[in-house]
Formats: C-alpha cells, structure tokens, sequence
C-alpha cells in the first residue's frame, strides 16, 4: 500500500482508505470482519461520523487493541460551540478512545460557515479540544464549491484538512482544491465512486491517485470483500493512459452531472419513499440491463416514487440541489407507478 502525509497534518495515509458511511447497515461482527481486512492491508485511515447512526460504536469496538494502527476521523453536524464540545465527547465514549485523529465540521453549507468560525461557534470547541489533546487536526466537508472557496480562503489558516467530492464526473472544488493544497491543507476526495454511480472503481480509484489533486480517497466498504476489491486497485495506480481517458469522458456523457449520489441528506421523507433506494432500482433497470430484478426489488419496497407528494422538503435538504420531485416521477415512469 502506497502512503502519503496528509498536509500540514504530518499523518501518513494509505491513498485509498475507508469511508464508514456503509457500516450503519452493518453489524457488530461484519465491521470487525472489515477492521481485519483494513489492518491486514495497511488501510490505516477509517473516516466516520456522528451522523452514521451505529457507525462510531461499531468502530470503537472493532479497534479495541489496536487502536494505534490507525488514524481515527470523525465529524459533526454541530455548528455552536456547546453542541460541538457534546458531540466531541460523544464520539471519543463511542470510539473508545481518548483521542480523535482529525475531527471535521460535517457538510457544512456557505450561509453557516461565519457562524461556525464566529464567536461561540463549533470552530471554538474543535480548538480547545485539541489543545486538551482529545483531538489532534481540525478538518472540514462540503458539498457545495462556493462553500469550499469561502472557507479556505478565509480560514486556510486554521484548515487542516478538508473532504470534498471528486471523481470522474465530479470536478467542481478543482480551483480550490488545488489553493487547499498550497496553503498544506490535506485533501481527501469523498464520493469516489459518484455515490455508487460508478461500476468501474478500479477506474475511479485510479483516476482520483492520479489527479495529484487528492491526497487519499475513502470509498465506503461495508465489507471485507470491498476491502479486498479496493486493496487490489490501489496495487495498479500509475498514470492514466489514453484508453482510461476515453473511458472517462464516456462514462462522463452516459452519466452527466444530475444523479443522486446516495448520501443520504434529503431524508427523511414526510411521505415515508427512499428517495435514493429508488433512485438506485432505476439506474439498475435502465442503465444495466436488470429490469426484472430492479422491478423486483422495487415493488417490495413499502413506499414507491409514485407516492410522492410534490412537498419538496427533499429538495431544500439535497446539498447538490438535485430536482428530486421531477427525478421521482421519472422513476415512476420507469416502473409504472
């Protein structure tokens, strides 16, 4: 496995490692499992969250002796200080740990970035809790490139890392990214594989290594056999060759920019439809050929695309702001209802 120092941080990372967002729909016995494989493989950097439901409580159990094999990130949606010092302290008691590697503002939108970095914001919790050394970095994620822009160049001097996505078909934080890593600021590519929109990950993985944009990626592994999969593409990173570029521009003008990459934010729906469940059951029917096996799956799920009743409290959640009223009835379309 290939390491590289994540910025100013001084840490060093396997430049692919683990996103955690899958081991909500896991269990106990599975994230050990896919703790085995990442410390079997050198995947030392596990990324995790507050708002990953079990998440943190499977990890902590799961790193029990052997904690000092890997560098532990978390976030918090937290925005003022005395939510943040909670959240903090939540996490370090889930974790079973004393100290947090890096911890990270979790998708934090342009409108509440100056409340965050203000007095009596979050910011402030991160900071005294890494001088009482219950964390070591300060990090930040986005959704939005304009969020991005402003935070790094109005605190890329506190900034000690920062997650935005990038792959094939997402290049949007490219300018600032590139500012991040002037200023040391370590960068990891979150949504490597497009929210799961991308078949090809050992392309994916490999476009993102040879970016020199990103210092890691953490595509989600929700189990060993993604860990074995993932551990394999890293082996065959190098430069990109013309075949791989024409690969991507393909996979570019199949995909486009309007699709959902399944994180989740525009739940819960009043009327009770998983919006991404259904999403994906399309995709599945119209661009791989699994048109039975999606409707299968599809007409057992309880709440269905049709069912939608145009409130669009999903659209003022979704950070991409997807037109998710107008995709749903594309679904229906797709399956009749």
């Amino acid at each position: 496995m290939k390491y590289v120092t994540l910025g100013k941080t001084g840490l060093k990372a396997a430049v692919v490692s683990f996103g955690g967002i899958p081991i909500q729909r896991s269990d106990a016995a599975n994230t050990k499992a896919v703790v085995d494989k990442l410390e079997q493989y050198g995947m030392n950097y596990i990324d995790t969250a507050r708002g990953y439901t079990v998440s943190e409580e499977y990890l902590g159990a799961a790193l029990e002796g052997r904690r000092d094999k890997f560098i532990l990130a978390t976030k918090s949606m937290a925005r003022d200080k005395e939510s943040m010092a909670r959240d903090i302290q939540t996490s370090l008691n889930n974790l079973r740990t004393d100290h947090i590697d890096v911890y990270q503002i979790h998708n934090l939108p342009e409108k509440q970035i100056d409340q965050v970095f203000g007095p009596g914001g979050a910011w402030e919790a991160l900071e005294e809790a890494k001088v009482a050394g219950k964390v070591g970095h300060l990090g930040v994620t986005a959704h939005s490139a304009d969020a991005l822009a402003k935070m790094v160049e109005l605190h890329g001097d506190k900034i000690e890392t920062v997650m935005f996505p990038y792959n094939i078909v997402e290049n949007q934080g490219v300018e600032t990214l590139q500012k991040a890593k002037a200023l040391g600021i370590a960068t990891i590519a979150m949504k490597p594989l497009a929210g799961g929109n991308l078949e090809d990950w050992e392309l994916a993985l490999k476009y993102i290594a040879a970016s020199g944009l990103m210092d890691i990626s953490i595509p989600g592994m929700g189990s060993p056999e993604e860990v074995d999969r993932n551990a394999a593409a890293a082996e065959h990173f190098g430069p990109l060759t013309q075949e791989d570029l024409d690969k991507c521009e393909a996979i570019r003008k199949e995909l486009g920019t309007q699709f959902c990459r399944r994180c989740g934010y525009c739940a819960p729906c009043p009327n009770g439809i998983d919006i991404p469940q259904n999403f994906l059951m399309a995709n599945y029917a119209r661009r791989y050929g699994l048109a039975d096996w999606a409707r299968a799956r599809y007409d057992a799920m309880p709440y269905h695309a049709g069912s939608c009743v145009q409130c669009g409290a999903c659209e003022k959640r979704c950070p991409y702001h997807l037109p998710i009223r107008d995709m749903l009835m594309d679904v229906a379309k797709v399956f009749g209802r």
